[in-house]
């Protein structure tokens, strides 16, 4: 018995001992932070790494051995040899002569250079009145773009406050109004995204080389261009070496400049903004809405900055105290650089970090020992400026954005031999297939693990945002060492890529909150503010008793219901939208008009319920375009022929615009936006396919064997989304063949006459014989290559360009394909007719003559070009550029943030389209024309007969609304 449990507490020892190894061995694995993983990095990044072509790392590469000159060369700008829609201006703002490049300009210089190596491009501009977004700049060297981000240099415009912080009648605070200024600044040509935070190198070989700047978007006034010396910037301790030796006379010299009252700004979203979180933020208040810091969501990307003006009693050194907070990313750091009078002192301000911490923290700049630095200032103004920097992020972030091209590369060579869905059951054997792709993906694997490491080396922590790299490392690891998992995993593996992208986006912002900043004497002690645990609950306890007393969804200026003159308005989509508009009802609406308006955000299913009921508002904003027929035709909306300048109001309108809003004679809403499909195409891909891009449906289907041969697909909009079906293809098909939804008397429909069929036919064959996908994702697969070609709403291009920087620079839009139409005297024409729809705004039924009147006043106020330029800026600058405003007023849409070649090809397109009428019964249209499509391709049903079935069911119900409204159906 003994030596039984003898035995079992010895086996028991064995087992304990082995756990333990084991445990320290998966320790010392983890704390080895990969680097068993990548010991041949080196190697793979030589070869598969950022060298790629086209890449400012390659071009770098390429002139490895190239000298950094030490003498600047001025250019002078006025002896051009070539020049596009540029001028040159005499006395211009202070100078003598100035060179005005327009919007659409190119612009070649001849450079002599006396010694071959890299140089700077320095240049001197002032923006002009324009659309208000960054001037953007193409630099060709010897007719060619060096690298590809030297296509689109990006140069800031300058934005200040216009007037004075106001108060409403709730004693709210509302921000001014931004502005533009316009002064010269200095910039030298850098990466936008801020990868690199040097200015760009450009190599210049001995002799005479020409130098061209070609207009991407903005016009721009230049005084001053320049190659300049390559030259690293001073560290601190050469810096206070420079400096002459003083002493201040004072020694208790505080300034305290609030964040808030910040002088300019690179954009303008950058505003004064509120807090009532924190009991520190100064000022404070829980029941009222004070302006009390600056940054936040919208400081978020490289380039973007923030100054203040102060002044200084006497020469002398200086402290700079910054009360900042970053809450919005654990496991990040934001980082900004220090500029004073437009410079960065010395290179250990270049880029400051602000750790993640939920409350305010004071931080003095100081070394690694804690020793403040020392900034010499001389007596009077200064400027201090923060701006955003990605810091050695930057480079991380260049890495992990050229894996994740790369794993798109291996993802389409697999794609082409597997296909999308490969069989799990099939052996591909792709080691022996591509045995290339395999290394590959050893190489991205081991350098994904190294990405990991130098982002927990950098932040201190392992945050969520890299997560999807280490399980992307894991994933093409096993597929290494079985790559008969890589089939069997293929679709994960695809979603894992297109998550390391969204990962990049998530990881480059660096927002950051500046509550205020100090300067202050060389050693005069700066208090810690921070809030006590008691303040911290007795704020707390302040807030939560004035949500019963304060309404925080009033905004701007609130008016009594009971007022007759005040015109209640709804508006359907978000928050951020009723603030902007109600920011500008409130400064400039009302002044002008002296009509009083609310402002309410609500649930667009609540508007019918509050019309039945008669509490609805008076106008509504942002309704689907389906909405004002439906109203018009239950007499609950206003017919707005009744004004006799209405006609004025539309002028700046296609017709298709407002279309959908026509009904027996009358019209019953206006315009907001409107959207339309355009083609979208990988560039890079029908250059590998040598594919030229589809001008008619005939081309469209000729590509597909190339496509669909490499295991590739062409995307267009399909009815077969259980939650989204789209129909606007077969609309557009429709018109494209001369025909339309109803008759002119919108009695029924004519989808069973021969161009309908036609148009029926085509686009069920597009899924029933060419074998295009039915239910997809289009920015996912645009973006891995998976669908080269496809057709979608052109806002689309805003999401890709935010979603997929991968890719930035080989993709583009352009027209639809169209349909050949030959004409009596035997010439072809292209018809590209698209199905357009889009939003409006629409006045609710009222008796009462003085409501009309002012609630028509707001609609053309509403209207107007000027009001929509300003509603669109303000919203993509509060919410980037993703949600670009899709104004239908054209004048607007011409001033928004759209490069020449991008309004040109929108402007063309937008003339072709149509609006789809509604009609008594209309909703049965769409959702039987969906059915008889998924009837065809899912039962492979006989067109023809369908669609005639369909039409019969239609005109049934159109028949059935028009005699429950009283109409006539002979």
């Amino acid at each position: 018995m003994k030596e039984a449990v003898k035995k079992i507490l010895i086996t028991i020892g064995v087992i304990l001992i082995i756990g333990v190894i084991y445990f320290i061995k998966i320790k010392t694995t983890v704390n080895d932070n990969y680097a068993d993983k990548y010991d041949q990095i080196d190697f793979a990044m030589g070869e598969n790494g950022s060298n790629r072509e086209g890449t400012y790392c390659a071009y770098l590469n390429n002139h490895a051995n190239a000298q950094n000159p030490k003498k600047n060369i001025d250019i002078d700008l006025y002896n051009y040899d070539y020049g596009k829609n540029v001028e040159v201006f005499q006395n211009y703002e202070g100078e003598m002569k100035v060179l005005y490049t327009g919007d659409e300009s190119k612009v070649t210089w001849s450079v002599d250079v006396v010694e071959a190596g890299f140089y700077n491009v320095y240049l001197e501009y002032m923006t002009v009145e324009s659309r208000g977004v960054a001037v953007e700049r193409s630099l060709l060297i010897n007719g060619e773009n060096p690298f590809k981000d030297a296509a689109n240099l990006v140069f800031n415009r300058l934005w200040t406050d216009d007037g004075e912080v106001r108060t409403d009648n709730q004693g709210n605070e509302i921000r001014p109004t931004q502005i533009e200024a316009y002064e010269w600044q200095s910039a030298y040509c850098k990466d936008g995204r801020g990868y690199e935070i040097e200015p760009y190198r450009f190599y210049f070989e001995k002799g005479k080389n020409s130098i061209t700047l070609e207009a991407v978007n903005e016009p721009v006034i230049l005084r001053k261009l320049a190659l300049t010396a390559v030259s690293e910037r001073n560290d601190y301790k050469v810096y206070s070496k420079n400096l002459p030796q003083v002493t201040n006379t004072i020694s208790d010299f505080e300034l305290k400049i609030q964040g808030e009252d910040s002088t300019l700004r690179s954009e303008s979203s950058l505003y004064a903004k509120y807090d009532r979180a924190s009991p520190t933020t100064e000022p404070n208040s829980v029941t009222k809405t004070v302006l009390n810091y600056i940054g936040g969501e919208t400081w978020n990307s490289s380039g973007q900055w923030i100054e203040w003006e102060f002044q200084v009693p006497e020469d002398g050194y200086y402290n700079i105290t910054v009360k900042g907070r970053q809450n919005y990313a654990r496991g990040s750091i934001s980082c900004r650089s220090l500029y004073i009078d437009g410079e960065v002192p010395f290179k250990e301000v270049e880029a400051i970090s602000f750790h993640y911490g939920n409350d305010w923290n004071v931080m003095t700049l100081a070394d690694e020992d804690g020793t403040p630095y020392k900034f010499y200032l001389t007596k009077g103004r200064h400027l201090v400026r923060l701006e955003a920097t990605l810091g050695n992020m930057g480079e991380i972030l260049e890495e992990l954005e050229d894996s994740t091209y790369n794993l798109n590369q291996i993802y389409r060579k697999i794609l082409v031999y597997t296909g999308a869905d490969p069989d799990d059951y099939r052996d591909y054997n792709l080691e022996q297939v591509y045995p290339e792709v395999i290394k590959a993906m050893d190489i991205e694997s081991k350098r994904l693990y190294k990405i990991i490491d130098d982002v927990v080396s950098y932040t201190g922590q392992k945050a969520e945002k890299i997560a999807t790299a280490q399980t992307l490392a894991q994933q093409l690891e096993q597929f290494v060492e079985r790559p008969d998992k890589i089939t069997v995993h293929f679709i994960p593996f695809k979603d894992n890529i297109t998550a390391l992208g969204t990962a990049i986006l998530n990881m480059s912002e660096t927002k950051l909150d500046i509550d205020y900043l100090i300067i202050s004497s060389d050693g005069f002690e700066i208090p810690n503010d921070k809030a006590s645990k008691f303040a911290k609950v007795w704020h707390e306890i302040k807030s939560f008793v004035a949500t019963f007393f304060v309404d925080y969804d009033a905004v701007g200026d609130v008016y009594s219901d009971e007022d007759p003159s005040v015109v209640k308005v709804w508006i359907v989509t978000g928050r951020d939208q009723g603030t902007i508009l109600k920011t500008m009802v409130d400064d400039t609406f009302t002044p002008e008009h002296k009509v009083k308006v609310n402002v309410e955000i609500v649930e667009a299913s609540a508007l019918l319920n509050a019309v039945v009921a008669g509490r609805g508002p008076d106008v509504v904003l942002s309704v689907g375009a389906d909405q004002p027929v439906n109203y018009a035709l239950r007499n609950a909306v206003e017919d707005l022929t009744q004004f006799k300048d209405y006609s004025d109001v539309l002028d700046v309108f296609y017709e298709s615009a407002y279309r959908p809003y026509e009904y027996n004679n009358g019209i019953y809403a206006i315009p907001e936006t409107q959207t339309y499909n355009v083609l979208f195409y990988r560039k890079d891909i029908l250059e590998e396919l040598a594919l030229e891009i589809p001008n008619t449906w005939k081309q469209l289907i000729e590509m597909l064997p190339t496509i669909q041969g490499n295991n590739m697909e062409v995307g267009i909009p399909t009815t077969a989304s259980a939650t989204l079906p789209d129909a606007s293809l077969y609309y557009t098909l429709l018109y494209q063949n001369g025909s339309d939804i109803y008759d002119e008397e919108a009695k029924r429909t004519i989808i069973d006459n021969e161009a309908g069929v036609n148009a029926f036919t085509m686009y069920t064959s597009f899924f029933t014989e060419y074998g295009m996908p039915r239910e997809y994702d289009f920015v996912s697969r645009f973006r891995s290559g998976q669908m080269p070609i496809g057709i979608a709403n052109y806002s689309i291009y805003n999401t890709l360009m935010v979603s997929a920087p991968e890719i930035r620079g080989l993709w583009d839009f352009t027209l639809i394909p169209g349909t050949v139409i030959t004409k009596d005297n035997g010439q072809e024409s292209i018809k590209r007719s698209v199905y357009s729809t889009g939003t409006c705004s629409m006045m609710i039924k009222t008796e009462d003559e003085i409501k009309k009147q002012n609630a028509w006043k707001f609609m053309k106020w509403w209207a107007q070009t000027d009001v929509q330029v300003r509603f669109g800026r303000e919203l993509e600058a509060l919410l980037g550029s993703s949600a670009r405003y899709a104004t239908a007023n054209k004048e607007a849409f011409s001033q928004l943030a759209w490069s020449a070649g991008e309004r040109a090809i929108l402007n063309e397109q937008w003339k072709s389209t149509v609006g789809f009428r509604e009609v008594a019964g209309g909703y049965y249209t769409n959702r039987h024309i969906i059915n008889a499509v998924r009837k065809v391709m899912n039962k492979n049903e006989d067109p023809r007969e369908t669609v005639l079935d369909y039409a019969i069911t239609i005109n049934e119900e159109i028949i059935k609304k028009r005699t429950e409204f009283g109409l006539s159906i002979d």
